[in-house]
């Protein structure tokens, strides 16, 4: 493959995925946007370094590993940036009541639950019912036996139920973390 040719098909996976892996990127950080982008670059510089490797087999399972490595990292630092001293005082202004949907409700509600559960559970459940891979990819993606993933996602799982509940949201129909229409 060409230099440039390299540099096409590249570009054309990232315009492609971006959206997805950002998405996945921000559920694995908790909802923080800013890590879920610092995240997503760090994963796709060493995507381009590896690219003549990967681009003809799993470009996206290469990124969704090197992405669940680097949250683990991440969640273990105390300190992720700056913040300006003198807007820590101040709390911005609540925004006014939106036309939101129940979808983005949603969403917030499950981003804040995933944000209590520990970084691997997260991932574990973040992959499985988010992504949607199989046990075996999921031990795969976070290193570890397909005993160690089921029992991470269980306990990830049970902890978002008992999460729920305890906020008084109590016991929905369908879980909100899934994306197929599994039953």
């Amino acid at each position: 493959m060409t230099r440039q040719g390299r540099s096409d098909a590249f570009d054309r996976f990232v315009a492609d995925r971006w959206p997805t892996l950002l998405h996945l990127a921000r559920l694995l950080t908790a909802g923080d946007r800013h890590r879920a982008e610092d995240l997503l670059q760090e994963a796709l510089v060493k995507l381009w370094f590896a690219w003549p490797r990967v681009a003809d087999q799993a470009p996206e399972a290469y990124v969704r590993k090197i992405l669940v490595r680097a949250a683990a990292r991440s969640a273990r630092r105390r300190w992720w940036g700056e913040q300006p001293m003198d807007r820590l005082d101040r709390l911005p202004e609540p925004p006014e009541a939106a036309d939101e949907t129940a979808a983005v409700d949603e969403r917030t509600r499950l981003e804040a639950l995933l944000a209590q559960l520990p970084a691997r559970q997260r991932a574990a459940v973040v992959l499985r019912y988010y992504q949607d891979l199989p046990e075996g990819q999921v031990a795969e993606v976070l290193g570890c036996p397909v005993g160690t993933a089921r029992s991470l996602t269980a306990r990830g799982v049970g902890r978002l139920r008992r999460l729920m509940t305890e906020t008084g949201e109590g016991r929905v129909e369908k879980e909100p973390w899934t994306t197929s229409s599994r039953s």
